[in-house]
């Protein structure tokens, strides 16, 4: 019998360029690890991504067998290679908060010249948290699984008798962890959270201390099956701990806070006005609002009268005055800086205008100290000497040898009235702080001893003073009478209402205690940890060891008061926990206001849950809410990871035999541990109705989270227990020894718990993660389900919230579609809450729940028909009412597990599909779909979404990703597929009619295998339809894709992921039409020059853009059979010398683009040195369309047509030739029939050579015979046949075209591989060599075309001055119609540049690139203008019929907007130049760096768009450009040219 191999999973975590992890929100959350059997993270960077120069990746994870430490980061390179992806794959043996982060040297701006070199650097930390493994007898415990109970140790009565008692009653009601309250030694408050020795168990409760504990915790594991958690407190220590005498520096002082002397001040006059009450005839029994007021008006009087805050506050006037006068008339003067600056141009004179204020303003700019923080009295102070430089500057230098020295009184009097103004901002600073400590105290006195609501704390005494004090006062002892006795006052630890969880508030940038603004906790004193062990050693040191000793024996933290605790605190003593048990169940109540703060207290630490509470629901709506929040998924869900690993045929295995398993890191929330009633929350019987137990334990049950409840809400408590002053003990009727049956019976709601907390276990340990919840008034429906297995519970619950009264609420039937239906049970919770028995509960001698029973309910009606059920409720339901179900879907219930099998299967199934294939499966979008389909189907329309792009697997995909991304089961697509299974249909029968087709037979398989996997899926329930949908479409998407990339070069296969997106582009665009072909009679795949305007009939292929692409998107995929197609298809119709715009079959090619059949040679020359054994092209034949170096037109069909051929060789020769001899044509059919745009010039067709120069001049200003070739079309602007880009002459990119096809042919000739030696010229009697012609054009190149930076050298150069608008470049045309035309900045030297680089001088080339790289390069394109010339127009609008002659009718097309197919050659001319310069590894690295970076916003692009491409053009900085084609061919081409040049580029340095 096969064994199943073992699996090994690997989590991806691509890194963006910054080094951020590609992760939404960034909180990456892994499963529990196992050690035998570790997972691994997979973290991926793109092979030159910014981080990579010097770049590093530091992770903190240690190796298996070693511990960990946060600051132990091990380093992982980051070897550049820009034609792959970075892998770094790191085994996690154990839970934990791991970080990681990259080193790098940034990436310099790039010049021409040198630049200065960059400092390294490093990106923020980022966390990957790990989940703990939680086991019980061996099993694990998923968090989802953990079902807690709150227990305040100090009622749990006698150990062990009672602790056995409620724990067993614990255990049998399905708990699975207890979370007890600290069981350390109580502080004098008796509070469990006032912890008076942390180092010590309670000894009342635990007589032998830590053995006790140990016995307790094995017995709760063996026992009871139980989990133990407890406290860790952190933030504040008992006030009579005794430690603290020894270490009075542990907490804030006088002397270790000195910012809050003030604050003890203020304190100590409000206890002894509290204890003058009596002797100053004020009330000390507040009865009114009156009496109050009396005392508000005393602590005016008696307290900060008497306190002198103010002294604080402001500067000693004369004392100051006194020591800047003294410095001034001693000389002693420090002139700051740029003081007087402000003075303006008048310098020191107009100081002396100066007002008041704007004096003070100076000193407090200028010569203010001790402004950084309250503290002494008169801590602020003027500076003598920088005081007296204003002193100057009003008086002059002091000299009393001058008779008319500067007076000193006055000069006194003066710094006075400085001063006086200077204090008056302080003394409102003091003001307002008064006016808060009055408001603070007035509020917080009236709700302690006035308000209904609070505690109604009686007489005020010397041991309940009139405020609590903010400060404990340590004893006067042996012990601390070594310390300054002002140092033993300590700061009281307490809350501030919505404060900054980051910000200390005790510390020198809060005045909170001051103010009065804390909710202090008079039995705890603060603990001062300071920004680390060095600061308070010995406190560090003693809470490190309490927190490894609690970490010994618990399985869980609760961090108690979490955020006020430090961060860099709480990080340091988990760290020190988890090195006891790195498998440590970390929770947190977490309020800091913000979930951007939890996700960063949850990130840093590792919090595995943040406690949040049923209670706290005001209404069935809100609590609704809540359960949807931690719910789980919506039922249905998108699961990626399941068709990343369902084909066992498409992964791999490890060395060990292993199954790789892929997973992607999903976007994870924050997770809860959802309490239905915590130990600090108000009970039902408080807040809501006491039968509001029953249905909130249940929705709470019902959770796909961790959950818990306290001891005291299964028996129904009255009330909240007051946990520092309540002394009674715990009683449940689950503690008394006997078994917990799972039913209904006395004593509040344990046996139904039994059964909630059994569902909830086995839930959470299965998997069911899905969950619907449905709110109805009264109501709440829950049905969690597995998505696997597709079984589940569904609960209705009647909620009991006031006034809701006792009948059922008018619930209607609930239908559960395509799912079955079997009751488990029905009950309500009866309670009496009379205010008779609710008295006599509260008052009893121990602590026990009002009377109560659960009662079982009949009459539940479960009907089936088919596969669906109906549920109807009985009248008898009333609030507190709850019924639960066991669901299953049986259509779902496959042999295989239907998930396995719709996503199994698909990778044979398109083993034997073509490329041409693909095209079909992949793509076509809605023009080519109608031209395979006689129009009748076009594209996918999706109501309320619209077309799909395409209508094969991609035009689904494009949507379907972010749908499953986001999980979006409320988009149209999904609300879709839910109503019906058109989709379906569509995308089966699509296949199956292509199948049918002879062309097609191999798409046979995947239309077979769709079938099949539709089939299975349409048996399923329609909620689930779009989960199915979606994995059965993802799978086939990933199967053709894979299939694609089989098929093409091994730079593809092994390259990076961009290179893998622009090489599906090939495929996008390369397919069999039937409106058009390369041939007029022979059906092949013809390439598209742009999806969806250019994709069929005559509009499909364009000689210029075919030739561009298909260097990248044929010859660069590995397509070489492709590649020779067209180009023989082209090389057939070569006419004129020229190959036509427009190859229409063949059949009416139109000749009108000089520059094409220069891009056509130079197609065939990256064929013969791309392509092995390419040079054997040369001898390839093409029949011809026309007859060779004939102009005579004739149709496709007429005899002469393709009567003879011509090799390769002679085409080029013949191209060659005739333009040596001149081209002077008109176009056939000249009119309105071929262009209706054009005036009558435009159709004449001249190029003529310069042999002078060896260049050619061609075009005139009423036609545009380059890729720039709009034509004006309005009437009304009066534009209409006049273009906006003629660029008649000489354009720069032709001219290095043509060097390039000579220069080649010539040294092809210099090796005996061409024949042909040179071309005649016009007349015959004359020939020149292609060597001589190819140098002629080297010697006049830059003298032609360059502008130089100087005008000293315009001597050396064929300019015009008064025309130059921009240096150091090179012109776009020579010798044009318009002059101002050729110094215009454009694109289009790159091209020039890549292809004929020996016709640049390097440093002139380089100082061009980066001319064009500061003004033209744009985020996805160059500009096609430079924005500083008067025509740059940046917006395309083709439907824009104004009167504006430059855009209407969108003119500008190649005036402004931003090309994507130039900056490809820009990247391809800036790599080519720079690396000429570099001569280290480490420089070259840089230069692809350079290349990357201006690639960016292309790959963002492709990976964003629907169209999977990248688009035509964009408007200016790249905003989005209607009217452009949504993806083009030469725009993902020229990037696959890029990765093509850098592996010719390295293959040649490697040799």
């Amino acid at each position: 019998m096969a064994t199943t191999p073992q699996m090994q999973h690997v989590y991806l975590l691509p890194l963006a360029d910054n080094g951020a992890p590609k992760v939404d929100g960034q909180y990456i959350l892994l499963p529990p690890p196992s050690k035998d059997n570790p997972y691994r993270v997979c973290f991926e960077i793109q092979g030159t991504s910014s981080i990579c120069r010097q770049g590093s990746l530091w992770v903190n994870i240690p190796a298996k067998g070693e511990k960990f430490q946060r600051d132990r980061y091990r380093e992982y390179k980051l070897n550049p290679d820009f034609n792959g992806t970075i892998k770094h794959e790191i085994p996690i043996y154990e839970s934990n908060a791991y970080s990681f982060y990259t080193t790098y040297t940034p990436l310099p701006r790039w010049s021409f010249t040198d630049v200065a070199p960059t400092k390294p650097t490093r990106t923020p930390t980022y966390y990957i948290d790990v989940c703990p493994r939680l086991t019980l007898h061996g099993e694990q415990v998923p968090i989802e699984s953990i079902s807690l109970f709150t227990c305040l140790s100090k009622f749990m009565g006698s150990y062990p008798t009672d602790w056995d008692n409620h724990l067993r009653g614990i255990s049998q009601r399905g708990y699975n962890m207890v979370h007890f309250t600290p069981l350390n030694i109580r502080g004098d408050s008796n509070s469990p959270y006032s912890i008076y020795d942390q180092h010590h168990f309670d000894t009342a409760t635990f007589p032998n201390g830590e053995k006790d504990v140990a016995n307790l915790v094995r017995k709760m594991h063996k026992d009871y099956n139980l989990l133990a958690m407890t406290d860790v407190v952190w933030n504040h220590t008992a006030n009579n701990s005794k430690w603290l005498e020894e270490h009075p520096e542990a907490g804030y002082n006088v002397d270790t806070a000195p910012w809050l002397r003030p604050a003890l001040v203020l304190d100590t006059e409000l206890l002894q006005y509290s204890h003058d009450l009596h002797s100053l005839g004020l009330p000390t029994t507040l009865s009114s609002q009156d009496d109050l007021l009396r005392i508000m008006d005393g602590v005016k009087t008696r307290v900060l009268a008497k306190a002198k805050l103010w002294q604080f506050y402001v500067v000693d006037k004369e004392k100051a005055a006194a020591a800047v006068v003294q410095s001034w008339t001693a000389g002693q003067v420090s002139f700051p800086d740029d003081s007087f600056r402000e003075a303006g141009v008048r310098g020191l004179d107009a100081v002396k205008n100066w007002s008041l204020k704007q004096k003070a303003d100076w000193i407090v700019d200028h010569a203010l100290q001790g402004g950084d923080r309250l503290g002494e009295r008169y801590r602020r102070s003027v500076i003598p000497d920088t005081g007296a430089a204003l002193l100057t500057a009003l008086f002059g230098r002091y000299d009393t040898r001058a008779s008319n020295a500067p007076d000193e009184s006055a000069a006194t009097n003066a710094m006075n009235q400085i001063i006086d103004e200077l204090n008056l901002q302080f003394y409102r600073e003091y003001d307002a702080d008064v006016a808060e400590i009055m408001e603070q105290l007035f509020n917080r006195i009236k709700y302690c001893r006035l308000d209904d609501h609070g505690p109604k704390m009686g007489e005020i005494t010397d041991s309940s003073p009139l405020i609590e004090p903010y400060f404990t006062r340590l004893p006067l002892n042996d012990t601390t009478k070594k310390h300054n006795p002002e140092a033993l006052a300590l700061v009281n630890n307490g809350w501030v209402w919505a404060a900054d969880a980051m910000r200390d508030n005790a510390g020198p940038k809060s005045r909170a205690y001051l103010r009065r603004e804390v909710i202090v906790w008079g039995d705890c004193v603060k603990l001062r940890y300071g920004s680390g062990p060095q600061d308070n050693p010995y406190l560090w040191d003693h809470m490190a060891k309490y927190t490894r000793l609690m970490a010994k024996y618990f399985q869980g933290f609760r961090i108690d008061n979490c955020h006020s605790t430090p961060i860099h605190l709480a990080s340091y003593m988990l760290d020190q926990a988890r090195t006891v048990n790195p498998n440590l169940f970390t929770v947190a109540e977490l309020f800091s206001g913000s979930e951007e703060m939890d996700f960063k207290f949850v990130k840093e630490l590792g919090i595995h849950a943040l406690i949040r509470e049923c209670m706290q629901a005001w209404s069935t709506q809100e609590l609704s809410r809540l359960v949807h929040r931690h719910g789980g998924v919506p039922i249905g869900s998108f699961d990626t990871d399941e068709v990343m690993n369902a084909d066992p045929s498409a992964t791999t295995l490890t060395s060990d035999g292993a199954r790789r398993v892929v997973k992607k890191i999903k976007k994870s929330p924050v997770h809860a541990l959802f309490m239905d009633c915590t130990h600090d929350n108000e009970t039902p019987a408080q807040k809501r109705d006491a039968r509001d137990t029953l249905p909130s334990a249940a929705l709470v049950a019902m959770c796909s989270c961790a959950t818990g409840s306290v001891f005291g809400f299964d028996e129904v408590y009255p009330e909240l227990i007051e946990l520092v002053h309540e002394k009674r003990p715990y009683t449940s009727i689950n503690s008394t020894g006997g078994p917990v049956k799972a039913q209904a019976g006395e004593g509040g709601i344990g046996g139904i718990r039994k059964i909630l907390n059994q569902i909830h276990v086995e839930m959470g340990k299965k998997g069911y993660d899905e969950t619907y919840i449905h709110h109805d008034r009264e109501y709440i429906t829950v049905h969690r389900v597995n998505p696997r297995t597709r079984k589940g519970y569904f609960l209705i619950a009647h909620t009991a919230f006031p006034g809701y009264g006792n009948g059922n609420g008018s619930f209607g039937p609930t239908n559960l579609p395509g799912t079955h239906a079997k009751l488990i049970g029905a009950w309500n919770l009866e309670v009496d809450n009379s205010p008779e028995t609710r008295k006599a509960v509260i008052g009893d001698k121990v602590l026990r729940g009002l009377p109560s029973q659960t009662k079982d309910l009949q009459s539940i009606v479960v009907e089936s028909a088919g596969e669906s059920t109906t549920i109807r409720i009985p009248e008898k339901f009333p609030p507190g009412s709850i019924v639960l179900f066991e669901t299953s879907v049986p259509s779902a219930e496959h042999d295989d597990g239907l998930d396995k099998y719709v996503t199994s299967g698909a990778r044979e199934a398109f083993s034997t599909c073509t490329l041409s294939d693909l095209n079909h499966i992949l793509y076509r979008c809605d023009p080519e779909e109608k031209d395979a389909s006689d129009s009748r189907e076009g594209t996918y329309n999706i109501p309320g979404h619209g077309p799909l792009v395409y209508a094969g697997l991609q035009g689904w995909w494009s949507v379907l990703r972010g749908v499953v991304d986001d999980n979006n089961l409320g988009h149209p697509i999904c609300n879709h597929l839910r109503e019906g299974q058109w989709a379906l249909d569509y995308c089966v029968g699509r296949l199956n009619r292509l199948a049918e087709k002879e062309q097609y037979r191999n798409i046979q398989g995947p239309a077979k295998w769709l079938v099949e996997r539709c089939n299975a899926i349409r048996q399923i329930p329609s909620f689930l339809l779009p989960r199915s949908f979606a994995m059965v479409i993802q799978t086939a998407y990933n199967a053709a894709v894979d299939r694609v990339v089989e098929l093409m070069g091994a730079n593809v296969r092994n390259g990076p992921a961009f290179l893998r997106s622009l090489s599906l582009v090939s495929v996008q665009m390369t397919g069999l039409m039937n409106t058009t072909s390369l041939w007029p009679d022979k059906s092949v795949p013809s390439m598209a020059a742009g999806l969806p305007h250019f994709a069929y009939d005559w509009a499909r292929c364009w000689g210029r853009d075919i030739c561009i692409s298909a260097r990248g998107l044929l010859m660069g995929t590995g397509r070489y059979d492709d590649a020779k197609e067209h180009i023989l298809a082209f090389a057939s119709v070569v006419k004129h010398g020229m190959i036509p715009n427009l190859l229409s079959s063949g059949k009416l090619p139109r000749y009108n683009s000089r520059d094409s059949v220069w891009w056509f040679t130079q197609n065939v020359q990256d064929y013969t040195k791309i392509v092995p054994g390419g040079l054997g092209l040369l001898q390839d034949k093409a029949p011809r369309r026309f007859l060779p170096y004939d102009d005579t037109w004739f149709p496709h069909d007429d005899k002469r047509a393709y009567s003879q051929s011509s090799t390769i060789e002679d085409v080029i020769q013949e191209i060659l030739q005739r333009h040596a001899t001149g081209l002077d044509f008109r176009e056939y059919d000249a009119g309105p029939n071929i262009d209706s745009q054009m005036r009558d010039e435009g159709f004449n067709i001249k190029v003529q050579p310069d042999w002078e120069t060896g260049l050619i001049f061609g075009g005139n200003q009423w036609n545009c015979g380059t890729w720039m070739d709009k034509m004006g079309e309005s009437e009304k602007a009066g534009s209409k046949g006049v273009p906006g880009t003629p660029r008649d002459g000489a354009p720069v990119e032709i001219i290095g075209l043509m060097f390039s096809c000579i220069n080649w042919v010539a040294d092809l000739h210099d090796q005996g591989k061409y024949k042909y030696e040179g071309v005649t010229l016009a007349g015959g009697k004359k020939a020149i060599s292609f060597r001589a012609w190819a140098d002629k054009i080297k010697a006049n190149f830059e003298r032609a075309f360059y502008i130089p930076r100087t005008a000293e050298d315009d001597k050396d150069y064929d300019v015009n001055p008064k025309i130059i608008n921009r240096r150091g470049i090179y012109k776009d045309t020579y010798r044009g119609g318009k002059e101002y035309e050729d110094y215009q900045l454009r694109p289009n030297y790159s091209i020039a540049m890549t292809v004929a680089p020996q016709l640049f001088d390097p440093d002139h080339a380089l100082y061009a690139l980066e001319v064009a790289d500061k003004n033209l390069l744009g985020p996805v394109g160059m500009k096609t203008l430079d924005p500083s010339d008067y025509n740059y127009r940046p917006f395309y609008i083709n439907s824009e019929d104004s009167t504006d002659f430059h855009t209407s009718k969108g003119r500008n097309y190649h005036q402004g907007p931003e090309w994507g197919w130039p900056l490809g050659f820009h990247c391809r001319a800036l790599l080519k130049f720079d690396l000429q310069r570099r001569k280290t590894p480490e420089e070259r690295v840089e230069s692809y760096q350079q290349v990357t970076r201006r690639m960016a916003g292309m790959m963002r692009q492709i990976e964003e768009s629907p169209w999977a491409g990248l688009t035509e053009l964009s408007q200016k900085d790249g905003a989005f450009c209607g009217d452009s084609c949504p993806t083009q061919a030469w725009s993902a081409s020229c990037l696959i040219d890029v990765f093509q040049d850098a592996w010719e580029y390295e293959r040649g340095s490697e040799k």
